[in-house]
């Protein structure tokens, strides 16, 4: 029997064999992925989906945030870890009160904190050696300040 829809099996298999590390790396991409969609709505003319596409991208990144948030072990992560609590905890605040006030520079600060994240661990993995990488996609916000 075929899958109903390959892609979502490919995503499925690929984060259930992918090393712990690499899955924070598929969380960031995710969350910066999710926060694109969110400012996508920015540009809509229709203020119905405007809002639905703002929304929608910000509970997906608040969503996975708190997936990176509840990762973290605080035993051995020690200051590195209850500081990265701290910004994410910080991330979600922020994003629901952007989405709450449909304001774009709160979506666009946390989107370059967690790109900043995101870039840093691909580093560290990249050292670690033997860890596949995969090229950061430029945002929308990247994309339409060039």
């Amino acid at each position: 029997m075929l899958p109903r829809n390959p892609w979502e099996s490919y995503r499925r298999i690929a984060t259930q064999t992918a090393p712990p590390g690499q899955l924070i790396l598929m969380l960031y991409d995710g969350a910066l992925r999710a926060l694109d969609q969110a400012l996508r709505g920015f540009g809509s003319d229709d203020p119905a989906t405007a809002n639905a596409t703002i929304h929608n991208g910000t509970q997906k990144a608040i969503e996975i945030i708190r997936e990176l948030n509840y990762s973290l072990n605080m035993e051995r992560g020690g200051e590195f870890a209850v500081t990265l609590r701290r910004l994410y905890d910080y991330f979600e605040r922020r994003l629901f009160e952007s989405n709450l006030r449909k304001e774009r520079a709160g979506i666009e600060e946390v989107q370059r904190h967690l790109q900043s994240l995101r870039d840093a661990w691909a580093t560290m993995l990249a050292q670690q050696g033997g860890a596949t990488v995969p090229v950061p996609q430029p945002t929308f916000a990247a994309a339409s300040a060039a």
